[in-house]
């Protein structure tokens, strides 16, 4: 059977029916999201990458989807129970859910109650209940005795044939379908300490909130506490309105017979229906709120990643510790390593002067203009340390960097291939140099999951996670470009269209022949197909090659109009990138024509004028660097009032912490992140922003500080 989404998937993403049909099409012939959103946007829309992967997500939900519906249907007509109207329930059942609900009553069941009650031959007095007639319930049931089937008296035939109905009223999908709604209304989920607790959960101690409020981050925290055993975790119901309910749509007239039914329905509610619901219900909470821990996660990384590159700065990396010393490299505009040494400026060696001298020569010798310091332990001496070495040094500035997957990568087999004239802790220290210098290029060597942008990253899904995260990186990679001649094999790896192994016959080939002369070249790679180098090539960039268009985002299917269109306007591929405002003189002849003159959309027209106008454009120029400073601060220096600037670290869905350089990062709630109302509080700040803050509180013992960012405070 053949299913059409076009329609459905239009409907949810808000774009037309034959946008969302292209799309469909794009991804079933292979093509990858970042082609697809750059190169194709005519067929669809001009969708985003985000979009597009949230289409594409659906679109896999609903196939799996109609692929379990014919299961299902498979099964139930083997059982010979199939009919009409149950096969129209299956089809139209718009969710999983909905699918499992309908197929609870022929699923195969572990043997319970009810299964045993049925074998033991008491399926008909159930029956006979079920129609609740004015008859005798247990002079029925006495027909049903029998000894070897573990029957002795009429009591035990009608005890099962209750099983049998509390059973069959928990398989309801209908009733089902109405609890499950009055339990998100009404349920409350409450938490309490379990023994000594742990005072990570204090605030979860004594807990409760109604389900349809709570916040997806409490969900989370409460879970691990669960797990670990510092919580017990309950869900508050409404279980007299339930069996109400339940009790309107099974429990009918006043005969004896009626009475048991409702015995059943009072059994069915608390032994079967509420643990199954109240587990489904907290697994949906769960699913939901993991699902926006990974969404904020895949932002943060997104913004990391796009951090603006500190570019043709000699960077002098720090990478501190106590007993082992600090151990440093110095890498030019390049990325080359120029130098390393090890110095013990921290205790318990506490060589200060050594250190400074050692130091200081080398910044001397190589013109070492700023210094990145690792945010690990014994940062904050050597943070002191090197503000009041560069006090003698002007023109010298320092930074904290994150190095948070440092020592990942540079105990990993990639760094060791790199660098197997360093040690490990060496290794880091250049991989914390490069992280300034540029973040998205030495970020794609370490596992997205150790960056330390998220929070509850264990607990979530691995291959969820790491699917969501692995497309952010692809899209930074492909949305910045990269340098086909320069690029490590982690990075090219990360190119639409390319994958590991290709990515090192890349570089492979690079090495054996020299620099690549153009993008053509390419297809000599081996294991680089037509397909591979169609999604590849208008990502990979050639400084200084044969073809200019080599250095631009113009993807070689365009070449020829991107040719046309300099000659409409009496320019040549020698004026790229040193000519007049071409989007002004497109608008004065008018898109459509200019567009239709050449043989391509609107949107690519658009696309290739601007890659024309700036061959080589980096989007992460555009963004406000990182704080250099050459001074520093420390937490008991704060005192409420103060203004200071700050950089922001992670967002998470109660606020944002803000490095201000104290070493530890403050905490701007929600409530404090804006004079207006904010649902959430990637709607004011993302990862990176340079943000002015106001201390309102300082907690040192619990090393807590609580900011503002709100103008009233200031």
């Amino acid at each position: 059977m053949s299913f059409s989404y076009e329609g459905l998937l239009s409907k949810e993403f808000g774009c037309r029916a034959e946008h969302a049909l292209n799309v469909i099409k794009l991804i079933d012939d292979g093509n990858t999201i970042p082609f697809i959103a750059r190169y194709r946007k005519e067929q669809h829309g001009a969708m985003d990458d985000q979009k597009l992967r949230e289409l594409a997500d659906r679109l896999q939900y609903l196939r799996n989807l109609d692929k379990r519906k014919q299961e299902v249907l498979a099964s139930i007509e083997s059982q010979g129970k199939l009919t009409d109207e149950l096969s129209a329930a299956v089809n139209a059942a718009q969710t999983l859910a909905a699918v499992e609900d309908i197929y609870r009553p022929y699923k195969q069941k572990r043997r319970t109650r009810a299964t045993i009650a049925k074998e033991r031959g008491l399926e008909p007095l159930a029956d006979w209940l079920w129609e609740q007639t004015a008859g005798d319930p247990l002079e029925e049931a006495k027909t049903y005795i029998d000894a070897e089937k573990e029957l002795p008296d009429a009591e035990s035939c009608l005890d099962g044939a209750c099983d049998i109905l509390a059973e069959g009223f928990s398989d309801d999908a209908d009733i089902r379908a109405k609890l499950r709604p009055l339990l998100f209304r009404e349920g409350v989920l409450r938490s309490e300490k379990v023994g000594d607790g742990d005072p990570v959960y204090e605030l979860y101690y004594d807990f409760e909130e109604p389900l349809r409020r709570i916040q997806h981050h409490r969900v989370l925290a409460i879970n691990r506490g669960e797990k670990e055993g510092a919580l017990k975790v309950t869900l508050k119901a409404p279980h007299n309105l339930a069996v109400s309910m339940m009790r309107e749509a099974y429990v009918f007239g006043g005969s004896p017979s009626s009475e048991l039914v409702g015995r059943a329905v009072a059994d069915s509610w608390e032994r079967l229906l509420f643990p199954s619901l109240e587990r489904e219900l907290r697994s949906t909470f769960t699913e939901k709120a993991q699902e926006q821990a990974i969404k904020m996660f895949a932002v943060n990384l997104k913004q990391l990643l796009m951090q603006p590159p500190v570019r043709g700065a000699v960077i002098l990396a720090v990478d501190p510790a106590y007993r082992t010393g600090c151990k440093c490299a110095a890498i030019d505009a390049t990325g080359l390593v120029l130098d390393t040494v090890v110095v013990y400026p921290t205790p318990p060696q506490s060589k200060t002067e050594e250190a400074a001298e050692t130091l200081t020569r080398l910044i001397k010798k190589h013109k070492v203009t700023v210094i990145a310091i690792g945010n690990g332990t014994a940062s904050k001496e050597t943070e002191l340390f090197c503000a009041g070495l560069i006090k003698e040094l002007p023109g010298v500035s320092y930074t904290m960097v994150n190095e948070a997957g440092a020592s990942v990568y540079s105990a990993s087999k990639l760094a060791a291939e790199e660098f197997p004239q360093f040690d490990v802790s060496l290794r880091s220290a250049v991989s914390i140099a490069r992280r300034l210098q540029d973040p998205l290029a030495e970020l794609v060597k370490v596992d997205p999951k150790s960056i330390g942008v998220g929070q509850y990253q264990h607990d979530m899904p691995p291959a969820r996670l790491s699917d969501s995260l692995d497309g952010v990186v692809e899209d930074c990679v492909n949305t910045v470009g990269v340098d086909l001649n320069v690029a490590s094999a982690p990075l090219l790896a990360r190119v639409a269209g390319l994958g590991a192994s290709t990515a090192k016959n890349v570089v492979r080939y690079r090495e054996e022949n020299g620099a690549f002369p153009d993008r053509k070249a390419l297809l000599k790679v081996a294991k680089l197909g037509p397909k591979a180098y169609e999604q590849c090539a208008g990502f990979l960039r050639i400084p200084g090659g044969k073809n200019v268009l080599d250095n631009t985002s113009v993807h070689p299917e365009s070449y020829k109009a991107a040719k046309d269109l300099l000659s409409i306007f009496d320019l040549r591929l020698d004026d790229v990138g040193k000519m007049p405002p071409l989007h002004e003189w497109i608008a004065e002849r008018g898109e459509e024509t200019v567009a239709k003159a050449v043989g391509v959309g609107v949107h690519t027209l658009n696309d290739i004028a601007l890659s024309l106008q700036k061959p080589g454009r980096d989007p992460r120029d555009e963004l406000p660097p990182p704080q250099l400073r050459t001074d520093v601060m420390d937490m008991r220096d704060l005192k409420p009032g103060m203004t200071l600037t700050g950089t922001v670290r992670n967002v998470i869905d109660f606020g944002a912490f803000v490095d201000i350089g104290v070493h530890q990062d403050g905490l701007v709630h929600i409530s404090q992140m804006a004079n207006r109302y904010i649902r959430h509080p990637s709607e004011a700040v993302k990862v990176g922003d340079v943000v002015s803050v106001t201390v309102l509180d300082v907690d040192l013992p619990k090393k807590r500080i609580s900011l503002s960012m709100r103008t009233e405070n200031a």
